[in-house]
């Protein structure tokens, strides 16, 4: 793994607990067997210590000091093998009272149960409290370092990068909460396929994924339609990033979509993307991954958490939010710790969140200060996919685990792949029936036409 490329489980969870028990229990066993080795190189040395012949022979010298060699390495395993499993036990209890809180305010018997599991591991060594706190305060206090340090030049944009980590840490806003759906209703889209094209095969890497965004007709959705070989069909969406900064204009994936994702209310780009998925045929229930770059992110998440589609995987770039999966549910998250978007997440969980399998990977995106901050450098797209050519590289086998994903798609006997354009529909756009001024439209009403079409 590169130097200045972080690959962990989530915000404190730097490993996966059951490996580091796993490492912890077989250095135990080391130190088993080196204890054994120096117990017999002891008696061998005592036994040839009775005999001046023996202590005379050259090798005598060099066998008493691998007694004391395989003594200290014996002594070397125990502090590790115990170490290691103090740290898996800290580690758990980070991710156990960070999945108690997602929870409390959907199960609180199951938040119950997690933080009962936690008190019985600091009550078994008290040394876990120490670590727990270390762990939670380390992580506390760099999740948003890079934001203080954008621009330069003595200018005050990196105290204000920083405080906007820090704020929407303190809003809490960033990870969504287990049982959250978004609320409201949406403005009225319509969604219009632009593109229709036949893939020769699957993304096979993260790179890939991260490139095959939409890139024609003004589209913002692309939905790729998998037949497999049981005659079921799978899809992936790939919903792209902020397309304008006006707020509540016709394209939905504007300034209005953002703060009201962020607030857990319903987007006009959300309802867009459940829209292009059912125009290429998505069924509730069907599988569904989702790869997702800003406020696509938060759309992949929201779409991820919702009970519409069976999301298995979820793949954000640069997304402002952070969601509370299942634990059979894989998310991957590229974040810079330079990226102002990205860091709308808070720093994200603590504790982590979906499958064994998901990895949130952290780098800075734009080491050198400069103004081309303030045209966020660090949160474009051609930026993240440097950051997964990096992932793909660094040898992580939780990126291989993306593998399986790749060969499921690749076993398709056919692959259709669209394009969507979204347009909001404004109300000057729309007329009630007889001509008359009409109100803003209404998702529902079939009566509502646009004018050029009338």
């Amino acid at each position: 793994m590169s130097d200045d490329l972080d690959i962990r489980y989530g915000g404190a969870i730097a490993v996966d607990t059951e490996v580091l028990r796993d490492i912890g229990t077989r250095l135990a066993a080391v130190a088993g067997s080196l204890a054994q080795g120096a117990a017999a190189a002891g008696n061998a040395y005592a036994l040839l210590m009775g005999s001046s012949a023996c202590r005379s022979w050259s090798g005598f010298d060099a066998l008493g000091r691998s007694r004391t060699r395989l003594d200290e390495l014996r002594l070397t395993a125990e502090t590790t093998a115990s170490s290691t499993l103090l740290m898996a036990d800290a580690y758990e209890v980070v991710e156990l009272r960070a999945q108690a809180e997602a929870l409390a305010a959907s199960d609180a018997a199951a938040a119950a149960a997690l933080n009962a599991r936690a008190d019985e591991i600091l009550d078994a060594d008290p040394r876990v409290q120490g670590l727990v706190t270390a762990l939670v305060l380390d992580w506390g206090t760099h999740r948003f370092d890079g934001l203080d340090v954008q621009v330069g030049f003595g200018t005050s944009f990196g105290g204000l990068f920083g405080g906007i980590g820090m704020a929407a840490a303190l809003l809490g806003r960033g990870v969504i909460p287990k049982g959250t759906t978004l609320q409201g209703r949406a403005d009225a889209v319509r969604v219009t396929p632009v593109a229709t094209t036949t893939p020769k095969a699957p993304p096979a890497s993260l790179p890939e994924a991260l490139q095959r965004f939409p890139n024609s007709g003004g589209a913002q959705v692309r939905v790729e339609k998998y037949t497999m070989p049981d005659g079921t069909n799978r899809f992936v969406a790939y919903v792209k990033g902020t397309q304008s900064v006006l707020h509540g204009g016709s394209n939905p994936w504007d300034m209005k979509s953002n703060f009201q994702l962020y607030a857990g209310t319903k987007s006009a780009s959300y309802q867009a993307t459940l829209d292009a998925l059912k125009a290429s045929g998505a069924k509730p229930g069907d599988r569904v991954d989702v790869v997702g770059h800003s406020q696509g992110g938060a759309i992949a998440s929201h779409l991820a958490m919702d009970d519409v589609y069976d999301v298995g995987v979820e793949i954000t770039a640069g997304s402002p939010v952070e969601p509370t999966l299942d634990d059979d549910q894989t998310l991957v998250q590229l974040r810079h710790t330079d990226d102002v978007v990205s860091s709308l997440a808070g720093g994200g969980s603590p504790g982590g969140t979906g499958s064994p399998d998901s990895f949130t990977a952290e780098r800075v995106g734009d080491p050198v200060e400069g103004l081309q901050d303030l045209t966020l450098e660090p949160h474009m797209l051609d930026t993240y996919v440097e950051t997964a050519e990096m992932v793909e590289e660094s040898g992580d086998p939780r990126v291989d685990g993306l593998d399986g994903l790749w060969n499921e798609l690749g076993q398709a006997t056919s692959v259709t792949s669209t394009d969507y354009r979204a347009e909001r529909v404004l109300p000057e756009d729309v007329v009630a029936p007889g001509g008359s001024p009409a109100p803003a439209p209404v998702i529902g009403d079939e009566w509502w036409r646009r004018k050029d079409v009338l």
